[in-house]
């Protein structure tokens, strides 16, 4: 029971942090880059500039709102799914962490889509002209390479 509760508090806690931090550096972006110029941080390599995504990952499936809530949902159930049945040990804790990123990347961007219709995009990685994206997909996407790499590596066979 006592376990139980630190896995969700800590899973809940954590999420809020990083969301509050998603949520603060999109409102920073558009506070000072809508309408300006990007702010070069490395000149040719990278660069803050706003931008208003309407689609997913590299800019696909332009304004599919309905779709991008029903998948946020969907993606939403299996977290927590996993969560549920997710042994709280050191063992899973690549696991675990994985949830914790997912969820909250996922949340921030969910937020800015029921916010605002698009997400907040601000970070530009010019040295490869790679899309713009956020503090959100950055979690997204350590999250998710975090749980292929390990179900790959170190789970391989186990049910989790």
């Amino acid at each position: 029971m006592k376990n139980s509760f630190i896995k969700y508090f800590v899973f809940i806690l954590s999420s809020a942090v990083l969301i509050i931090i998603d949520q603060l550096t999109k409102n920073i972006a558009l506070n000072t880059l809508y309408d300006n110029e990007p702010i070069v941080l490395i000149d040719g390599i990278l660069e803050l500039t706003y931008v208003e995504n309407r689609g997913a990952a590299f800019g696909i499936l332009q304004n599919r709102l309905i779709f991008f809530y029903i998948l946020t949902v969907i993606v939403f159930f299996v977290i927590f799914t996993y969560l549920y049945k997710l042994k709280l040990n050191q063992h899973y804790l690549l696991i675990y962490i994985s949830l914790i990123l997912i969820f909250s990347g996922a949340v921030g961007n969910f937020i800015d889509r029921l916010k605002n219709k698009y997400v907040v995009d601000f970070i530009y990685f010019k040295l490869i002209d790679f899309p713009v994206f956020n503090f959100a997909d950055i979690c997204i996407t350590i999250g998710c390479t975090i749980l292929i790499l390990s179900l790959i590596f170190i789970y391989k066979g186990e049910e989790i």
